[in-house]
């Protein structure tokens, strides 16, 4: 004995199905055009788009013919590239330079591999001879220093570019102190020589003239 729940939900079902065996009678089956579309349209049956509104027409066609003018009529077409889009790596760039996404977690590598000290000192030696060698050519510094300040360089004794042309400044400023003083020291020098024959010459005449007097 059944109940009119039970029947009721007979029916429903009932109708269900059917409806579902409607849909599946009336869909075509395009695989044999997308197959055909792929190769003249030279691309993956996954790229090829046919218009829903029409797939009647489309299951009719049977050949490469029939599909390029489908194609020509624009009810099959290749679909569009799909662009990577690269947002999220310019936005991950950006703050990577800002000093982001750098911790501990981030570091594969111990900080020798990832920035060796042969590469940093490469790099500050090529900066301070690059220096020495514009200085050289504009006649800022003179051979002498150019090979002093060199090889102080390889010795490591400037850091950085800054550091060598404060060096530079302070050992120009003393060369020339240096060059005053001694331009002034020859001066007293010469001006004391000057001195001393004038005060030769002044004995000497006064000794010629005591000679004379007496004779």
């Amino acid at each position: 004995m059944f109940s009119v729940r039970t029947i009721l939900v007979e029916l429903l079902e009932g109708e269900g199905n059917l409806a579902t065996t409607k849909q599946g009678f009336g869909r075509a089956n395009l695989t044999t055009q997308k197959r055909l579309a792929s190769s003249v349209l030279k691309c993956g049956q996954r790229k090829v788009w046919v218009d829903p509104n029409e797939v009647s027409e489309i299951s009719q066609a049977n050949s490469r013919q029939d599909i390029r003018k489908l194609v020509k009529s624009g009810l099959i077409f290749k679909k569009p590239q799909a662009s990577h889009s690269r947002f999220r790596i310019r936005e991950h760039a950006a703050a990577k330079r800002l000093g982001r996404h750098s911790g501990h977690g981030k570091r594969k590598g111990t900080a020798e591999a990832r920035m060796p000290t042969s590469v940093l000192w490469m790099r500050r030696m090529r900066v301070l001879r690059n220096l020495l060698r514009k200085y050289r050519e504009q006649g800022k510094i003179d051979r002498h220093m150019y090979q002093e300040l060199y090889v102080k360089s390889k010795g490591n004794v400037f850091k950085n570019k800054r550091v060598l042309m404060e060096y530079i400044h302070k050992a120009k400023t003393e060369n020339a102190r240096i060059k005053a003083l001694k331009d002034q020291a020859e001066a007293h020098r010469l001006r004391n020589k000057a001195s001393r024959e004038r005060r030769a010459q002044r004995i000497a005449a006064k000794r010629d003239a005591l000679i004379s007097g007496e004779q």
